[in-house]
C-alpha cells in the first residue's frame, strides 16, 4: 500500500510539469500606460507586432489612477478616437485585462486628447487552434519589424517560443512512461 502512495505521489508531481502556460504581458513593457514619448511615438503599434496574445493570458495596464484610465472600445471607436459608451472602463491604476476569448481587441486611455497622441493599443489573440478570429482582415495585420522594449521591471515573458510545445509533449510522454512503469510494478 505504501508503494502505491509513493508512485502515486509521483506521477502527481510529473503531472504538474504539463500545466498550461499562460503570460500577463505589461503593456509596452514600459513603467506606465501613458501618451507616448517624442523619442517612441508608435510604441503602442509597435509593442505586439512581436507578441502572440493567447487565451489565458492578460494585459496589465500601469499608471497613476488619478491621471489616467483604460478603455476598451469597438474598431471604429478605436479609428475614430471615441470615447463615449466603451466596452470595459477600468481606473484603478492596475488594471487587468483577463483575455478570455478569441478576437482584435482595441484599448485607449479614457482621458480626453490621449488616444490622438496614439495612447492607444490593438491586440489579436487566436483560437486555441492558432486560427485567426473571424472578423480578422489583412487590414488588421501589424508589421513584422517591431523592436522590442525593456522594462525598469524586469523581462516580460514574450509568449511561449516554438520550443514550450515539445516540452510539454516531453512531460506528457514521461507522464505516461511513469504511469507504464508503476502499473508494471502492481
Amino acid at each position: 500500500m505504501a508503494v502505491h502512495g509513493l508512485l502515486f505521489a509521483i506521477m502527481f508531481f510529473v503531472s504538474l510539469q504539463t500545466n498550461v502556460f499562460a503570460y500577463q504581458y505589461q503593456v509596452g513593457n514600459l513603467q506606465s500606460w501613458n501618451v507616448p514619448t517624442s523619442e517612441d511615438p508608435k510604441v503602442y503599434a509597435n509593442w505586439p507586432k512581436k507578441l502572440t496574445f493567447r487565451i489565458g493570458d492578460s494585459l496589465l495596464f500601469l499608471y497613476p489612477p488619478s491621471e489616467d484610465s483604460v478603455i476598451q472600445v469597438t474598431k471604429e471607436s478605436y479609428n475614430a478616437c471615441n470615447l463615449k459608451d466603451p466596452i470595459l472602463f477600468m481606473n484603478n491604476g492596475n488594471s487587468l485585462f483577463n483575455i478570455t476569448t478569441p478576437g482584435i481587441f482595441y484599448f485607449t486611455s479614457g482621458v480626453s486628447g490621449h488616444c490622438e497622441k496614439s495612447q492607444k493599443l490593438q491586440i489579436t489573440v487566436y483560437a486555441s487552434d492558432g486560427s485567426l478570429p473571424p472578423s480578422y482582415s489583412p487590414s488588421d495585420a501589424l508589421d513584422d519589424n517591431a523592436p522590442s522594449y525593456p522594462t525598469v521591471f524586469g523581462g516580460i515573458p514574450s509568449g511561449p517560443s516554438p520550443s514550450s510545445s515539445s516540452t510539454v509533449k516531453t512531460s506528457f510522454l514521461m507522464f505516461v512512461a511513469i504511469g507504464v512503469l508503476i502499473f508494471g510494478v502492481v
